[in-house]
């Protein structure tokens, strides 16, 4: 069993715990063992480099070195943002000047030998296909599906260091294997607004809305995401869009978890569906029963 430690983010505590919930019951499925860093805080999230870049990454290396404690060198987390950071923090303490200025402000030094990954990254790149595969037991054949991958998960490549920044395919190859067919979608690492749902609502709707036209367009019955702010902007924030564009969108969004877990007949109960504000049984009655499908 590959053990890895896990850092769930603060959303996952809160707005995304149907994310935490389904991440960790999908691992666990797949023999993934997540080993929750003790003590964990906040990394800083969207706005602490915007105020001092030594406090932001010390926010993170905190972090980065309470796995250090557990004896480990390989992290994960299921959020974009918290990886972008933690990510970028290990990044600029490459640079011993910046890494003594950041651990001058730790109770504990951080060493900076963990190498954080999403959790995508840990199934794509450590979970046989066919293992997944093999525990399949309610294929998504029926569904279409767009894969949205937001715009820091793989963006800057040269820090992100996972799949392609412009044309990442993790998802996508994962919802294919899984049975359902995966529609080309030109937007997958576009901005969705991120963050200026609460001051800039104008910006989250145009950005936002024209993901949702786009996944319409190319036919999708419901978009898959990996990043509970675009999520949020593009499932809580549906009706806002449409009030802001004169549109009528009804696209289920979901967490690639989710999905994945349906698929592999995990409880539901552990998949949170209900938390979707847009109603995931449009996209869900596509899917064919298994019998049908075989």
């Amino acid at each position: 069993m590959l053990k890895v430690a896990y850092y769930p983010g603060c959303s996952g505590q809160g707005t995304s715990l149907e994310y935490d919930t389904s991440t960790r019951a999908v691992c666990k499925a797949l023999d993934v063992e997540l080993m929750d860093i003790p003590d964990w805080s906040c990394c800083g999230s969207s706005p602490a480099h915007t105020v001092n870049h030594v406090l932001s990454a010390a926010l993170s290396a905190r972090n980065l070195a309470q796995v250090e404690t557990m004896g480990m060198t390989k992290a994960a987390t299921p959020c974009p943002s918290c990886l972008t950071n933690l990510r970028t923090a290990s990044h600029k303490m490459d640079d011993p000047e910046f890494k003594d200025k950041v651990n001058a402000l730790l109770d504990v030094p951080c060493r900076n030998s963990v190498d954080t990954q999403s959790v995508l990254q840990v199934l794509a790149e450590n979970v046989d296909p066919e293992l997944i595969k093999g525990k399949v037991v309610k294929p998504l054949t029926g569904i279409k599906i767009a894969c949205y991958y937001g715009c820091i998960m793989n963006r800057p490549p040269e820090v992100m260091r996972f799949d392609h920044h412009e044309n990442p395919m993790a998802m996508d190859n994962l919802m294919a294997l899984l049975g359902a067919e995966v529609v080309p979608f030109p937007l997958k690492v576009e901005c969705c607004g991120a963050s200026y749902g609460i001051p800039r609502g104008d910006i989250v709707a145009t950005l936002s809305g024209k993901l949702l036209d786009a996944s319409r367009d190319v036919g999708a019955d419901a978009i898959v995401t990996a990043c509970p702010l675009c999520q949020m902007n593009l499932d809580l924030r549906q009706g806002q869009i449409n009030d802001a564009l004169r549109e009528n969108f009804r696209i289920p969004v979901f967490y690639y978890t989710q999905l994945l877990g349906y698929a592999l007949g995990i409880d539901r109960a552990e998949l949170g569906f209900e938390k979707l504000c847009v109603d995931p049984r449009l996209a869900l009655g596509r899917i064919k029963q298994p019998q049908q499908a075989m």
